[in-house]
């Protein structure tokens, strides 16, 4: 394949970054990193209504985040910008101006309620909804006069008769009949270029070699094409991936669950899982194996092996990847990204020991499946978010847990400082003094010590808790009524 591969991914800034387009994000992304192309960040602004500076500064952060990192944007000066589609309509306008001075396009000036009452006419007679070309024929004086009197008309492009045909690298052979297209706008009446106008204007200007995108736009490629044509441009090459469905196997949506990448990372869940899981919904890495760092992502990845089907999105398999990589984290590199958890939660972490953070987080790790997740054991190790859950207090109550606490209790007074080494053969003496073996020594043990009845491995968590605040928090365990 040519080593001048230049691929776009072009968002519209009008929301935040939806897991979908991340997806699409990360398709263009490793394509141009397996083949040493350039990866450009282009923003489609002309929406100026709903497009925020906000939300393209928000999209950017995501996709840093991510580590989908784009060679030339609108923060990465190149030699084909600008990037943003508001800062280009000069250029639009230059073209715009050439068809319609070689008759390939014409002045419309139907109202939206004229339009509204075709579409549904078509509609009801069983046709797809098309322009019927009412404007088309408008001598120069019919046009001047609706002018003047202070219409302002769109552009359409003037659409003839034959198939269409283009190859798409994931679809194959595609077919489509310009009959039923009907004339299109390239610009609206306030002069704002539509989105295949200046789309094609820009991956042809910004030399953009494969255009790699959800298959939700399959259908404007025809038109696409058309007026690469009519400008005797050659087009990219296309590639329509499927888009994600919901496990009601309906578009993915609000209803589904989180869709932003800013929801997931501020659930807790990792960049690289994230990934990883957005580059198998659909794709089938050649090794077979379902955990790969993004390098092996770059080595492995190729567009014509994506799936036709639409992927189904699957929580639990994003979860399980999660906490793969959670548990893959050193403990000093999983500190620093669960201290911002702590500081949320209010723990006052300036005066504790990094040591003691990291051995915490590394116990902590093997029960995480989001990093919020957390906050539910912060009790256990922070005397300030201690206290005794109610099935904690349940298994409390039961007077024989309360006899074993108290054999526990009188055994640690008497018992030297405990030390990770030491607490195996530490349980294995209170097995035997108390005579409680299992579940009947560390159910109750659990619920005084840590206030809960699930958690991280008693063998890993008593040592961090230190001798005395076990034996205090038994003693609070014993008054617990």
């Amino acid at each position: 394949m040519s080593a001048t591969i230049r691929v776009r991914f072009a968002p519209a800034p009008t929301g935040l970054l939806h897991i979908g387009n991340a997806r699409t994000a990360l398709f263009n992304f490793l394509f141009a990193k397996r083949h040493q192309g350039t990866f450009v960040l282009r923003i489609e602004d002309t929406d100026l209504e709903r497009s925020t500076d906000t939300s393209m500064d928000r999209i950017m952060e995501d996709l840093r985040w991510l580590g989908i990192i784009w060679d030339e944007g609108p923060d990465q000066d190149g030699p084909e910008g600008p990037y943003r589609q508001s800062q280009r309509l000069s250029i639009y306008r230059e073209f715009a101006d050439k068809l319609f001075q070689e008759g390939k396009t014409y002045k419309c000036f139907c109202s939206e309620e004229r339009l509204e009452k075709l579409r549904k006419e078509q509609l009801s007679k069983g046709r797809m909804p098309r322009y019927d070309g009412r404007c088309r024929s408008l001598s120069e004086g019919e046009m001047a006069k609706m002018e003047s009197s202070g219409l302002h008309p769109v552009l359409r492009f003037h659409v003839g008769a034959g198939p269409i045909l283009f190859e798409d690298l994931i679809h194959g052979k595609m077919n489509f009949d310009s009959a039923g297209i009907g004339d299109f706008i390239i610009v609206r009446s306030d002069g704002m270029a539509a989105y295949n106008f200046a789309c094609v204007m820009d991956d042809h200007l910004m030399h953009i070699t494969h255009v790699i995108r959800g298959e939700d736009h399959l259908s404007n490629t025809p038109r696409q094409i058309l007026l690469y044509q009519a400008l005797s441009w050659q087009p990219p090459t296309f590639a329509h991936h499927p888009l994600i469905l919901g496990p009601d196997r309906s578009p993915l949506s609000k209803r589904h669950g989180a869709t932003a990448v800013s929801q997931y990372r501020e659930e807790g869940f990792l960049p690289e899982a994230l990934l990883n899981y957005l580059v198998l919904l659909g794709w089938t890495p050649p090794s077979g194996e379902e955990t790969l760092p993004l390098k092996r992502m770059v080595e492995e990845f190729s567009i014509q092996d994506i799936s036709r089907s639409a992927p189904i999105y699957n929580r639990k398999k994003l979860e399980w990847l999660n906490s793969f990589y959670i548990r893959k984290k050193e403990e000093g590199e999983l500190s620093v990204i669960l201290i911002s958890h702590l500081r949320k939660a209010g723990i006052q972490i300036d005066q504790i020991d990094r040591q003691w953070l990291n051995q915490i987080f590394g116990v902590l790790k093997e029960n995480l499946v989001v990093l919020s997740q957390v906050d539910e054991y912060l009790g256990i190790f922070f005397d300030e978010k201690f206290f005794f859950e109610e099935g904690a207090k349940t298994v409390l109550h039961e007077s024989r847990n309360r006899e074993t606490l108290r054999s526990v209790l009188r055994i640690l007074e008497d018992s030297p400082e405990i030390t990770s080494d030491e607490q195996t053969s530490l349980l294995t003496q209170l097995e035997k003094k108390t005579g409680h073996k299992g579940k009947d020594l560390y159910a109750p043990l659990r619920a005084g010590v840590t206030g809960k009845t699930k958690g991280p491995e008693l063998v890993k968590t008593l040592p961090l808790l230190g001798r005395e605040r076990v034996i205090r928090r038994l003693k609070m365990a014993l008054e617990v009524s």
